[in-house]
């Protein structure tokens, strides 16, 4: 029987070990000596006895820089506020790896490859540059085909990182997870309106549209209360005295409030995130000169009017506040007065009257002030607006608004009074030349047309606008329409679209 012996070797050492061996065969008696050649393999065939040589070794995986791409909107640098993978995971192709944030929005980035993650660069809070590394990632080498940059899944995509699909004639612009997505909720891409810049469909677009199919909305972040610490336990009090003969009537006990220790350390820490926007808008707002006006406004009729739809918004899973109807009346009121929805260039020699009235919304979040805006509320019905609006606070309580939610506004009504407070001054928001701030309603006694009083909902109101293109009076006119629509909303009727 032949005998057959496997060996695994370096190459050079098989090599080697095969020369003599041929040697030693030829100086022999043996008749036939053959030797057969195969990619790193070795055989030698001599009578009945055969040798098998073997040489192998394991091709070690490139390791690929993955770097963070161009997020658009002249970003050169953000804050990694979470990573979702650590040194020795594995990932593949559109996982989730960190989530990082600019001074517009919350971005996440996500993973082009299938490997294993070997390196993180940054820690959590630290400042990554556009360029530059974020993780080191080992891959197949079939995967590797060039350069290639992160996968950005935010609603501001580049124009390299859309993918295409022929729908029914038509391009349907997605990225890959937004198609995933659809794909795991059976829904056709061609049924998605995209709210995207060039109507490209965004992550928001398909949880809204399946949120208007389910009828259902996804519940807003819980409220925390803030409590005070604890009072620090105090010192045993010394025995108490004998009481006395007379009895003296008890007397209500006063709290032992201990002294306050001052054990805090003065820290510095950087300016970034939406705080550094929020620096560099509002010092240049200081270049404005702010007229303001304010008036008072009776919300008696509306109040009624929302109580009457409230029960049906809700039966379409939808929250009707009074600010779907505030935004409304002032879009009525800017297709009257254009030039408080326009914007003056740098050099103050020319106005751009904006077609589309993007009506912003001032929202106070855990990451700071936002202002997002309801795209095209000139042709929004009221309902619509609300819908919207619950959009916008649903990802705005969970930090994830995006760079197109966030931008591209023409016209700002800033809630003040969900907090608190009747007036205020507000700032503008440049390239806007107008805002208003709505102060909370109040139950008031008012004078109606007969002379008699009665209990009224009141709610100010203080307008700011660009004292270098708005005079007084254009404001004043502004503001008295939009008051009359909200004092008898039957009115916005004649004028809806």
């Amino acid at each position: 029987m032949a005998t057959v012996i496997t060996v695994r070797a370096p190459f050079a050492f098989v090599r080697r070990l095969v020369s003599a061996r041929l040697h030693r065969h030829c100086c022999s008696k043996l008749q036939a000596a053959s030797f057969v050649s195969r990619p790193h393999s070795y055989s030698l065939i001599a009578g009945q006895q055969h040798r098998f040589f073997r040489a192998s070794y394991v091709a070690a995986r490139p390791v690929l820089q993955f770097k963070l791409s161009d997020i658009g909107e002249g970003i050169m640098e953000v804050t990694v506020k979470e990573w979702y993978v650590k040194e020795g995971d594995k990932v593949s192709q559109f996982d989730s790896i960190c989530e990082v944030q600019s001074d517009k929005a919350s971005v996440t980035i996500t993973s082009r490859y299938d490997g294993v993650i070997r390196k993180l660069y940054y820690d959590v809070d630290s400042i990554a540059l556009v360029g530059k590394p974020l993780v080191d990632i080992e891959t197949v080498a079939d995967q590797v085909e060039g350069p290639q940059e992160d996968v950005v899944e935010t609603p501001a995509m580049s124009q390299e990182e859309h993918t295409h699909q022929e729908i029914k004639g038509h391009k349907t612009q997605a990225t890959p997870a937004v198609r995933r997505l659809a794909m795991e909720n059976n829904i056709k891409l061609s049924e998605v309106v995209g709210t995207g810049r060039d109507g490209r469909i965004l992550k928001e677009d398909i949880l809204n549209f399946i949120a208007r199919q389910t009828g259902a909305i996804l519940p807003p972040a819980p409220f925390q209360e803030i409590r005070p610490p604890p009072p620090a336990a105090t010192a045993p009090s010394a025995p108490a005295a004998k009481p006395k003969e007379k009895m003296t009537p008890p007397s209500v006990p006063t709290p032992a409030i201990p002294k306050p220790v001052f054990t805090g350390k003065d820290h510095t820490e950087p300016i970034k995130g939406f705080q550094k926007a929020m620096v560099r808008t509002m010092s240049a707002a200081l270049k404005i000169p702010h007229f303001g006006y304010k008036d008072e406004v009776d919300l008696s009729q509306l109040i009624r009017l929302r109580s009457e739809l409230k029960g049906l918004a809700e039966s379409r899973g939808v929250k009707l506040s009074y600010m779907p109807f505030f935004i409304k009346a002032a879009s009525l009121g800017l297709l009257h007065f254009p030039i408080l929805n326009s914007s003056l260039d740098e050099n103050c020699a020319n106005i751009t009257y904006k077609a589309a009235h993007n009506i912003g919304l001032a929202m106070d979040t855990d990451q700071g002030l936002l202002v997002p805006n309801v795209k095209n509320v000139q042709m929004l019905s009221v309902f619509e607006i609300a819908v919207e609006l619950n959009r916008l606070q649903t990802l705005g309580a969970a930090g994830q608004l995006g760079t197109a939610d966030l931008t591209g506004g023409t016209f700002t009504i800033s809630n003040i009074g969900s907090i608190g407070g009747t007036y205020a001054k507000p700032v503008i928001l440049p390239p806007e030349v107008a805002i208003g701030a709505l102060g909370k309603i109040q139950a008031l006694p008012r004078f109606n047309h007969k002379g008699e009083v009665v209990k009224a909902h009141i709610m100010n109101v203080s307008w700011s606008a660009d004292h270098r293109i708005i005079d007084g009076a254009t404001m004043c006119r502004f503001s008295n329409l939009w008051r009359s629509y909200l004092e008898n909303p039957a009115s916005m009727v004649l004028d809806l679209k």
